[in-house]
């Protein structure tokens, strides 16, 4: 499942062919992992990371818009992320709270639509409102959906989506899939076509576990700091050379295609 990954030193294979725009994921979400190892890497303090994986996200913005993807959705901060040090965590609000003081007009005026999944409990009122602010300064905006996932975790927002079924009294006969798709963050968006988890590590930290059924995943070694336009590329490509299955047979998949 996970990308072409699997020899002994963890090397991606570089795929050579072009970017076929036809074949560029609609729905791309990423994984953003690796910053505190590349501070370390480098020498620096872990916020220095952070820090630079928010300079990165503009540039990883700008290149799904020229690449034609229509919906990004990237982890910014995990209901886990509550667990790490008190100062990391005052750090990266304090990075969130920048990013929304300093990209939003930006964001607005390349026609990027900022959009929050996840919850706005036990963040600070200030922070909260800036979120809300953004989202709706920035809702009609149709060149790109933004969907930052913060606060965010699969499973809570499972529990979330089940307890509001409840509460609007639906019967359980009529409890499908596509019931509960709708009750889901996501829930008026395609699921991710595609995956992206940078830094190497082989797991879905509880990120979009329902939507994310079917997604191709691609995982590489490179540190989120240094994700640029040409590993991006690198993912779209390899994507676009898969054949996705959807549980069917190889014959099913080309009945489909001829």
């Amino acid at each position: 499942m996970f990308s072409r990954l699997r020899d002994k030193n963890l090397r991606v294979q570089t795929p050579e062919e072009p970017l076929v725009t036809e074949r560029v994921p609609r729905h791309v979400a990423i994984i953003m992992d690796g910053n505190g190892r590349w501070a370390k890497a480098h020498g620096m303090p872990r916020n220095e990371g952070h820090r630079q994986g928010k300079e990165n996200l503009r540039r990883i913005v700008e290149a799904c818009v020229e690449f034609g993807v229509q919906i990004l959705t990237i982890y910014a901060f995990s209901t886990e992320n509550w667990n790490r040090p008190p100062a990391e965590i005052g750090a990266l609000m304090t990075i969130l709270e920048l990013v929304l003081d300093q990209e939003v007009e930006k964001l607005h005026k390349n026609g990027v639509q900022v959009r929050h999944i996840g919850t706005l409990e036990g963040v600070a009122p200030r922070l909260q409102e800036k979120i809300r602010l953004a989202c709706d300064y920035t809702r009609n905006n149709t060149r790109l959906i933004l969907n930052v996932a913060f606060n965010y975790g699969g499973r809570d927002e499972i529990v979330r989506a089940v307890r509001h079924i409840i509460e609007d009294g639906v019967p359980a006969q009529e409890v499908m899939e596509a019931l509960i798709n709708r009750y889901l963050f996501t829930g008026d968006l395609p699921d991710p076509d595609l995956i992206i988890r940078t830094s190497g590590e082989l797991r879905v930290s509880n990120f979009l576990i329902w939507q994310g059924a079917y997604s191709e995943y691609y995982v590489t070694p490179t540190y989120w700091p240094d994700f640029d336009k040409d590993e991006l590329r690198k993912a779209l490509i390899a994507y676009s050379m898969r054949k996705r299955r959807f549980g069917r047979t190889d014959e099913q998949i080309e009945s489909s295609e001829s």
